[in-house]
Formats: C-alpha cells, structure tokens, sequence
C-alpha cells in the first residue's frame, strides 16, 4: 500500500462514517469538526507519514500517551471530508499488541455541552465512557464499525495543547 496515497481516502471514509452517524439518528451537521485520526499499522509506517508531514505540515506536539507516541500536525492543506475540511490530523504510533490497519480510524467532534447530555440524547447507544474520567478535555467514544469510530469532547484539540503547552513553561 503506498502510506501517501492512503491519506488521500478521507472522502471515502467520511462518507462511510456518516452513514453511520446518520443511521444511528445523531445531529452531528452542526458541531464543529475538530480533528482526524490516521492509524498506521507499524513504526516504520509512523516514521516514514510523520516524515511525509513535516515536510509541508506544522508539528503542534508529539508526546508520549500510554506507552507509544502520537504526533499532532496542523495540515496547510487541510483534509477533505465530505461538507466541509479537516486541517488537524492525529498520527498515533501503534500500540504493542493493538494492531490496526493503517488508515483513517475516527474523527472528533466538539460537543458545546456537557457530555452527560450526549447520553441523555441517546441513551440507546453503547458509549465507552473511559474518558469522561480524563482531567482535561473529557470524550464520549462511539465504535461505529470494526474499523472506524467517533469521539465527542469538550475543547478542541489545539486549545488542549496550548493549554498543556503553557502549563510546562
């Protein structure tokens, strides 16, 4: 599989992803659509995308999370979705013994209420809840299919950067 071409799927798997959405009956046309996670399968496949992005895209941050590193880029040109753009993708390296397919995996959107309303609204949905425990930036996650999810949280996620990014100076 060429990694570059890879990128270019958006289209195809936001499409997917919002037949899902709509299938399952959630209002999601109006809330902000903050970012987009690729997956990759190995760490070679992390360096060589990371590599690809540096080239003409801004490095927020790249951070250890749970035991494996995940970069943040601001794209120049930002991802096509279907109605609208995505100009921050998420690049997770893979976790030991949680493989995944490389490619598109979720998307985020920002919930402007509490997120206790999300399962108010729909209550009929299975949730993961683990990370409304999180100290910052609480989420909802919704596994849509095998190979592809949904996340609602509070802030976007350059504001959560820049707000760690001030906490560390």
């Amino acid at each position: 599989m060429d990694l570059f071409q890879a990128l270019k799927g958006s289209l195809v798997f936001g499409r997917n992803l919002y037949k899902h959405l709509d299938k399952l009956g959630i209002d999601y046309k109006s809330l902000y659509l903050d970012h987009i996670c690729f997956r990759v399968a190995s760490p070679m496949e992390y360096e060589a995308i990371k590599s690809f992005l540096l080239e003409n895209n801004q490095l927020l941050v790249e951070h250890q999370v749970q035991g494996r590193l995940i970069a943040t880029f601001k794209l120049s040109s930002p991802v096509l979705f279907p109605d609208r753009t995505i100009d921050v993708l998420e690049l997770p390296a893979p976790k030991v013994g949680s493989p995944y397919p490389t490619g598109y995996e979720h998307i985020e959107f920002v919930w402007p209420d509490q997120l206790e309303q999300l399962l108010e609204l729909y209550p009929h949905l299975d949730w993961d809840k683990k990370g409304l425990s999180k100290p910052i930036n609480r989420d909802l996650r919704l596994a849509l299919d095998s190979s592809c999810s949904v996340k609602f949280h509070e802030q976007s996620l350059e504001q959560v950067i820049a707000i760690e990014k001030n906490g560390k100076e």
